[in-house]
């Protein structure tokens, strides 16, 4: 192996021999770019100009699955394979606390199942710290490394802090809340020695087929760029350079990945340009513009026959151009050796890394694979040396911005004692708990009355092994739902516990095949199931889907995505069974994307969404089901009856969902809607000024009621429409939200101000204006449940 990783890394090692004499004659502190009173752009200039060709070009890769280059077979760092390596540095190195790259062929079973364990705080660390060293001494130049990591719903990590996910911070519909979630996430990252955060996902997602709808904050647009605004502001602050405690962001991915031919991942995206810039746009183009972002994504999917990762338009002409974008764009994991393999445009990856570059995409990660040419085809004319100037400039940027020049290591000591803090533990359990969303309650049965349960049962794999989502490591402890509720009943009432099914053999999200389990299995489960409820007087039911059963479909060996939208397997027939008994039953759904839970939603005395809830699943769903928490969350997705409603999202165009035969368009549960158990009033819409001139803000008054005899949370939601326009208008769209907590009786009245960016539209010749008219304007508990005003526009 040792033989093996001393082979230079292909065209690049290979054109870098002839400068490689002056490696390691380190510049004094003297140089501009070292000094860290002076502005970052004059740094940068001056770095920049000091670079070779090949120390240019080895800012722009990375280093994941090649990770055997840089350390040794136990996977210690080794500074003698980095430089045998990579002698002019590393832009990157992905996921440091993973164990790629560790050899384990000679091991034996200990050794391979030790692989599947990722470092700890103090081991990633010191991995980092290693790496940094080299870099800083053992290179020409000294330039740090990005750590770069995911955090989709949390740092994903051994041990690190798992929040729900983000579909579920989605239905908090709280921006405050995930500025928090996402300070956590990056105070832990950021403690391990990362500075680059691969977050927040802010496709607009549209197609619940699409095994990655979880990893999105759900199918309109403002909604998305709230909370993803909000998640930039918890992980990076709203200045750079970086505090200590924070870490920059990728806006993930741009873009049309949440809307693909079929429902299936990375399918074309048959989408306009005038649906890109109503629809899928907004959210990175307001990070972009209001926020200091410096790295964003491209999708994988193309749009109108071009690959978002050699798409010029897209990554120069609109996000660098038209909106100002100042950071760089990094490849996602091998794209660019996807535009010769999956979109088959391209013969080799040479080729590939000439379009991509040309594009706009700076870095490619996760591996050096395409860039690695980039020397040659400098040198033969057929890539710009601006080009690869540019991208370094870019990359340079996040390097200074994020403090690595003046302190790129990380505390070993306090690595772990900054993770899963008694903080970040109780915040996860509050985010679960605003995140779940109480779609029925028949006959006020919830919340429990804990003194009138005697034999409590509580049914379904899953509310034993809580699943948790994609993109999460272990964290130190998971709460399960019957945890949860052995824990709030105790000394109150027993306890049972039935599996009733099963749903596959593993819940491995990264394991390539799902075996499903035998229906005769599952029978008997059944069966025992109810034998047991016979006995309760009071039972909960989990059910939903796992982590293999909804996930991202990166190959076509690891499906993800799925045709229907129904409950998986016999868990209906294990509701059927449960049911029919006739007892006091609420059924939980934990589960990635809105299912069509239409026997439930019918037949069911109380139901509730929570999505993934993360690792205080329990304690929040005790917490709701008992009282102790009123839940108020929200559907950020619209739930369809079948997948042969689909497009089913709210904002749709006035000629569409005309009706169907035998069947109806009307969704199973609109997008927005959220019951209590108190009850609210939301009053029509009131305006200061009922008609405004084009240029001016509209102020819109609203008042909030609570109604009942419980404290509560209520989100009042604005939408507008666009009466008469010169190109079709959705028939409605959210333009603000708040979510108020009322004592009962308290009345409160929320102000929400639109601007004309508000009611602009793009008109015949793809210009934002706003044309002169009437505005429908409303408000609501959802979408479904609106009082109106009109507004004019002169």
């Amino acid at each position: 192996m040792q033989g093996l990783r001393r082979v230079a890394f292909g065209t690049l090692a290979l054109a870098t021999m002839a400068t490689a004499g002056s490696a390691h004659t380190a510049p004094t502190a003297q140089v501009p770019y070292k000094n860290p009173s002076l502005p970052v752009e004059q740094r940068i200039d001056d770095l920049l100009g000091r670079m070779t060709l090949d120390e240019k070009v080895a800012q722009l890769i990375a280093v994941w699955e090649q990770k055997g280059k840089i350390q040794t077979d136990a996977g210690v760092f080794s500074p003698e394979e980095a430089t045998q390596n990579f002698p002019h540095g590393l832009g990157q190195i992905a996921r440091p606390s993973d164990k790629r790259g560790v050899d384990t062929s000679n091991a034996g079973d200990a050794g391979a199942s030790a692989t599947g364990v990722n470092r700890d705080g103090r081991d990633t660390a010191e991995y980092v710290n290693a790496a940094q060293r080299w870099a800083v001494n053992n290179t020409r130049l000294g330039i740090p490394i990005i750590m770069h990591e995911e955090a989709l719903h949390g740092y994903v990590a051994r041990g690190a802090t798992s929040f729900p996910q983000a579909i579920a911070l989605a239905s908090t519909w709280n921006p405050a809340l995930l500025e928090k979630v996402f300070s956590v996430a990056a105070r832990e990252m950021r403690a391990r020695g990362a500075t680059l955060a691969l977050s927040p996902v802010i496709d607009v997602a549209r197609d619940p087929r699409w095994g990655r709808i979880e990893e999105t904050y759900g199918e309109d647009p403002y909604l998305v760029s709230e909370m993803g605004l909000a998640a930039i502001r918890g992980y990076q602050g709203k200045t750079l350079p970086l505090a200590s405690d924070k870490v920059l962001v990728t806006l993930k991915h741009m873009t049309g990945h949440g809307q693909p031919e079929g429902g299936i991942n990375v399918g074309p995206a048959q989408i306009s340009e005038r649906t890109l810039r109503e629809v899928f746009f907004p959210p990175f183009e307001r990070a972009v513009t209001e926020l200091p972002v410096l790295s964003v994504m491209p999708s994988y999917n193309e749009i109108d026959g071009v690959p978002s990762h050699a798409n010029r338009w897209l990554l120069r002409d609109v996000l660098k151009d038209e909106w100002g974008f100042k950071g760089a764009t990094v490849s996602d994991y091998f794209a660019i050796r996807e535009l010769v393999s999956r979109h088959k445009m391209f013969g080799n990856v040479a080729d590939a890394a000439e379009r991509a570059i040309k594009s706009g995409v700076d870095v490619e990660m996760p591996d050096p694979e395409g860039y690695v040419h980039l020397p040659k085809l400098v040198t033969s004319g057929r890539v710009p040396i601006a080009l690869v100037d540019d991208a370094v400039r870019r990359v340079l940027r996040q390097k200074f911005q994020s403090g690595l020049f003046e302190n790129p290591y990380a505390d070993p000591a306090s690595a772990e004692a900054e993770t899963a803090t008694p903080d970040a533990v109780a915040l996860a359990r509050q985010a679960a708990r605003e995140a779940v969303v109480l779609l029925k309650n028949d006959r006020g049965l919830l919340p429990l009355n804990a003194a009138k349960v005697d034999r409590m049962l509580v049914v379904g794999r899953h509310a034993k092994e809580t699943p948790i989502g994609g993109y999460s490591d272990e964290p130190r402890h998971v709460v399960s739902v019957l945890e949860g509720l052995q824990a709030a009943g105790q000394g109150k009432y027993s306890v049972d516990y039935a599996e009733g099914v099963r749903l596959t053999e593993t819940r491995c999200w990264s394991c390539d095949e799902v075996k499903v389990i035998p229906a005769e299995v599952n029978r008997k489960l059944i069966a025992e199931a109810v034998a047991k409820a016979r006995q309760a007087d009071t039972i909960v039911m989990v059910l939903g889907e796992n982590e293999q059963l909804s996930r991202e479909a990166w190959a076509g060996t690891h499906l993800g995505d799925r045709a229907s939208l129904d409950l998986f397997g016999q868990q209906k027939d294990l509701a059927r069974a449960i049911l029919a008994l006739g007892k006091p039953t609420v059924v939980v759904l934990l589960n990635g994307r809105p299912l069509s839970v239409n026997y439930l939603a019918e037949n069911a005395p109380a139901l509730l969404e929570g999505w993934y809830l993360g690792q205080e699943t329990g304690h929040a769903v005790a917490d709701v089901l008992l009282g102790a928490y009123n839940p108020g969350g929200k559907l950020p997705v619209t739930i369809a009856r079948s997948a042969g409603q689909l497009p089913v999202y709210y904002s749709q165009k006035p000629s569409a969902r005309r009706g169907y035969l035998f069947d109806e368009v009307k969704p199973l549960f609109p997008f927005g809607y959220g019951l209590s158990y108190t009850s609210f009033d939301i009053s029509a819409p009131r305006l200061a000024q009922a008609s405004i001139a084009s240029g001016e803000n509209a102020r819109v008054l609203v008042d909030v009621t609570n109604t009942g005899r419980r404290a509560g949370d209520e989100v009042v939601q604005l939408y507008l429409r666009d009466d008469e326009a010169s190109v079709t208008r959705p028939v409605i769209e959210l333009k603000r939200f708040q979510r108020v907590t009322l004592q009962p009786g308290e009345r409160r009245t929320v102000t929400f101000e639109l601007t004309p960016r508000d009611l602009s539209l793009w008109n015949i010749d793809m210009k934002r204006v706003v044309e002169p008219g009437t505005f429908t304007v409303s408000a609501g508990p959802n979408s479904a449940a609106l009082k109106s005003t009109k507004l004019t526009v002169r």
